[in-house]
C-alpha cells in the first residue's frame, strides 16, 4: 500500500478513477457495529474522489461517465492500486471496473 502525504494532490491519468470505498457497518444483535470485511465477494460501494481526463480513442479524448462526488458500485479488480491518503484508504481503478452510479 502506498502512503501519500495529505499535502499532495493526486490526479488520475487516462480513464483511471480515484475512489474511497464506503465500509458498510453491520449491526450485531447486541447493538455493536462491525465494519464490513474488505475481502468479501461481490460489488462494493465507493465515493469518487478524482477522475482522469478520459480514454483516448482514435485521437479523441472520450470523457468519463462518472464525476467527482458520485457514489458508485464497483467490482474490486486485482489491478487496483491501494493507497492511504491521510487516514483514508483509497483505490485507483479503471472506469471499466465501475458497475453503476448510485442516485
Amino acid at each position: 500500500m502506498l502512503y501519500v502525504s495529505c499535502f499532495m494532490t493526486i490526479k488520475p491519468l487516462s480513464d483511471h478513477v480515484l475512489i474511497e470505498p464506503v465500509l458498510a457497518k453491520e449491526k450485531t444483535e447486541s447493538g455493536f457495529f462491525v465494519p464490513q470485511n474488505s475481502d468479501k465477494e461481490g460489488p462494493e460501494e465507493a465515493k469518487v474522489i478524482a477522475i482522469g481526463p478520459g480514454k483516448t480513442i482514435k485521437g479523441e479524448v472520450v470523457p468519463l461517465s462518472v464525476k467527482v462526488g458520485d457514489k458508485i458500485l464497483f467490482s474490486k479488480p486485482y489491478s487496483a492500486s491501494k493507497m492511504k491518503i491521510g487516514d483514508k484508504e483509497c483505490l485507483i481503478i479503471k472506469e471499466e471496473d465501475i458497475l453503476a452510479i448510485l442516485e
